[in-house]
């Protein structure tokens, strides 16, 4: 079995200063996610990786190596109520949204600090909008049953391609050689980013496989991803899909009741340490 990095070294790579991060974008530290899926929309969330804080809990599951990471909330954005996010990604100053529903699905690029939608392109009624990553210039976004996926030319929102995947498409994010794709089961699948041809898996894993794995971010080596209907995240060694650490969210709907401006947590940007 392939081993990646030690976990605690990882950790300690993500220690660099918040202003370093914010100006290096994903790579540098951002993680972007989103829970909404058929219907349920819990929080948009982008997550600064700098300034982590490591806490024991004590529920963590018999024969769990992984470890246990809480949270703070640092700043919140407006956000489109009205947009279904599915797919979210900060990338040169701008959020790149990917939003669902039939009917209602979309390709956006939004002002963070605003909530404004700058530019927008509509999908077709029949396409269910999913996860999104950007590939260079391009920007890759997947559907969710309808085993086709989009390719965009970043600028203009152009339509440069179209292909084929035989699972449901959930989440998507790019590591610098390789797209990473979810379809809601416990695997994650490795593409080829020019052909879009599956060159590898893994089934992720602690006590067990988890299931559901939804919104993905590729960061400093490992896969960052939220699980549907849970408030948790991943932190995933994608060389054997181990489940490295869990960044508990517990507590995240709760804002809205602690805080006046965070009502309806759909339509809300939060930046979180942790």
């Amino acid at each position: 079995m392939a081993h990646g990095p030690d976990v605690r070294e990882t950790v300690e790579s993500w220690k660099v200063g918040i202003s370093k991060a914010w100006q290096l974008g994903e790579e540098g530290g951002y993680l972007m996610v989103s829970w909404s899926k058929i219907g349920v929309v819990i929080v948009t969330l982008v997550i600064v990786l700098p300034a982590i804080l490591l806490v024991s809990v004590n529920n963590k599951p018999a024969n769990s190596t992984a470890l246990h990471c809480t949270y703070s909330v640092v700043n919140v954005y407006p956000h489109d109520t009205n947009a279904f996010t599915e797919g979210l990604v900060f990338d040169s100053g701008f959020l790149y949204e990917s939003t669902g529903l039939y009917g209602n699905s979309s390709l956006r690029r939004v002002d963070l600090e605003t909530g404004g939608v700058l530019q927008l392109l509509s999908l077709q009624p029949q396409y269910f909008g999913e996860g999104i990553a950007i590939v260079g210039d391009k920007i890759v976004q997947l559907t969710w049953q309808s085993h086709k996926g989009f390719v965009y030319d970043k600028a203009g929102f152009g339509l440069l391609q179209e292909f084929q995947y035989p699972t449901q498409g959930w989440g998507l994010t790019y590591d610098g050689k390789r797209l990473i794709m979810s379809d809601g089961t416990a695997n994650l699948y490795f593409l080829n980013p020019v052909t879009f041809q599956r060159v590898g898996q893994v089934t992720v894993h602690d006590t067990g496989p988890v299931n559901e794995l939804n919104e993905l971010e590729y960061i400093n080596g490992t896969v960052y991803a939220n699980v549907w209907r849970e408030e948790k995240i991943a932190v995933i060694n994608p060389q054997n899909g181990q489940v490295m650490a869990w960044i508990d969210l517990t507590g995240i709907q709760d804002l809205k009741n602690q805080d006046p401006s965070a009502r309806g947590l759909d339509s809300k940007v939060f930046l979180l340490s942790f």
